[in-house]
């Protein structure tokens, strides 16, 4: 008879846990705990973080410190250098306030010399315009001369051209180039002026015009007609040159005929023509003289005619026994 063995039954490959009983609420720490096995991982990084905290702090005092300790060095060496260059920190404070006011009193300058400056800009303005209406003052009385031919305003280089005039009216070589000056005193510069205009222009004679002959310099009253630089200049006041051009006038015929360099090639005759104007000049400054002593002596005459008319009533009014002594006393007295 076969027999069948009794069936073994199986165990469960899953059982609940023995600690949560399949809950599954403990903490992987708690688990840990109940079998009695410490969580290395866990205290291993919680001892890092630790750690790190630690060194974080430390790092942290120590950067303080050691901010601390260069605040310290350098309020300490800035005390030191205060003290080892106060002399020269207190000149450069010094030279610092002393600028300051410099700028100042420059700056007070500037205002001032921009102020003179538009004053002297409208003195400017007013020169430049005395000395327009001067030119055509000058222009208005020269063609009033006879003989002589005065040319518009130019533009540049010079004034007017003067010349004389043939009996047709028309203008005459050589030909002149003129500059009008109303100013306290000539100077060199305007020689100069009018030499590079007469150049520019190609002319060879050329008159500087004065308003007064007040305004000529000694030098232009030694030298009133002379050569500069192939140029010959007449220096002259407008009263006075009317007269000059007709002592110049032979002389420009002739340089009308032989050239310009007529009176280069003749000094002597240059020569005189210049000592001509300088005593020309000595006879009308003494000629002037003696115009003041005859109206001087004039008013005496008079004078005296006058005091002689009222002795003469007055010694007819008195007795005729006055004697001669005391008319000749009342004579003494009145002529006192």
């Amino acid at each position: 008879m076969s027999t069948k063995a009794a069936a073994v039954p199986s165990a469960p490959e899953r059982i609940p846990c023995p600690l949560c009983g399949g809950a599954g609420e403990l903490s992987r720490a708690e688990i840990l705990d109940r079998l009695g096995v410490r969580d290395f991982a866990r205290v291993a990084q919680l001892s890092a973080e630790e750690a790190i905290r630690l060194l974080q702090q430390k790092h942290s005092n120590d950067h303080h410190n050691a901010w601390s300790r260069f605040e310290s060095e350098l309020t300490k060496r800035t005390a030191e250098l205060r003290e080892r260059f106060k002399d020269e920190l207190r000149l450069a404070m010094s030279e610092r306030d002393s600028l300051s006011r410099r700028v100042e009193d420059s700056l007070r300058e500037i205002a001032e010399l921009r102020e003179k400056n538009q004053i002297l800009e409208g003195e400017m303005a007013k020169v430049a315009r005395v000395g327009k209406r001067e030119e055509m003052d000058f222009a208005e009385e020269a063609r009033t001369w006879a003989g002589i031919y005065v040319s518009p305003k130019l533009p540049k280089n010079g004034d007017f051209i003067l010349s004389f005039r043939d009996p047709s009216g028309a203008s005459l070589e050589p030909r002149m180039l003129v500059d009008v000056k109303d100013k306290s005193l000539l100077q060199e510069s305007d020689v100069a002026k009018l030499l590079r205009d007469s150049k520019a222009r190609s002319i060879s004679v050329a008159i500087l015009v004065a308003r007064s002959e007040e305004q000529l310099r000694q030098a232009d009253r030694e030298l009133r007609w002379g050569c500069k630089d192939g140029v010959w200049i007449l220096r002259t006041a407008r009263h006075l040159l009317p007269g000059d051009l007709e002592i110049l006038k032979p002389v420009l015929e002739t340089m009308r005929a032989e050239g310009p360099d007529f009176l280069g090639k003749n000094a002597a005759l240059a020569e005189e023509v210049r000592r001509t104007f300088v005593d020309i000049d000595a006879i009308e400054k003494e000629l002037g003289k003696a115009s003041k002593a005859i109206q001087s002596v004039s008013g005496l005459v008079a004078k005296y005619k006058e005091r002689l008319g009222t002795l003469c009533e007055g010694a007819s009014l008195k007795k005729p026994s006055q004697s001669a002594s005391a008319i000749s006393k009342n004579i003494q007295v009145a002529g006192a």
